[in-house]
């Protein structure tokens, strides 16, 4: 079985996201390539940076799990994505219990979490929602362990 290669999955998650915007109103896509940025920078290798670029395609819907099942890439980029990937009504305790327990998945997480914290992506937001928004983050980099 050959691979997607990262041009192929990145075109596979823009497709995917076409038309979607984030809570700001921008592209989705922006998101994306910020976090697959982010995985890069932060020394992630090519399975993870595919991970960044559908960490969110099956929780949006915008893929299906049956997709992921399918689709030609590394079981590991498969796990990290399933790991990231928010079931409804689920604890974030056990969410974030998940990322830890999968290998590679904390850092396409971390990568994510930095974005959407950015201060000037969180400006763009009103002020309940960026207040609502922060503190979610900050929970959720506490349950990860990563607070400084």
């Amino acid at each position: 079985m050959t691979q997607l290669t990262l041009a192929e999955v990145e075109a596979v998650a823009r497709a995917a996201h076409e038309g979607q915007t984030d809570k700001a109103g921008q592209p989705y896509a922006e998101h994306l390539a910020a976090v697959a940025r982010g995985v890069r920078d932060r020394g992630g290798d090519p399975e993870q940076i595919a991970a960044a670029w559908l960490h969110d395609s099956v929780e949006d819907d915008a893929l299906s799990r049956e997709w992921l099942s399918g689709a030609d890439l590394t079981p590991r980029t498969k796990a990290i994505v399933d790991a990231l990937t928010r079931r409804p009504g689920e604890e974030l305790e056990a969410y974030t219990r998940r990322i830890l327990d999968t290998p590679g998945a904390l850092l396409v997480k971390e990568a994510d979490l930095a974005h959407n914290a950015d201060p000037r992506r969180l400006a763009a937001l009103d002020e309940p929602t960026r207040e609502r928004l922060a503190e979610k983050y900050a929970r959720t980099r506490a349950l990860l362990g990563l607070e400084a």
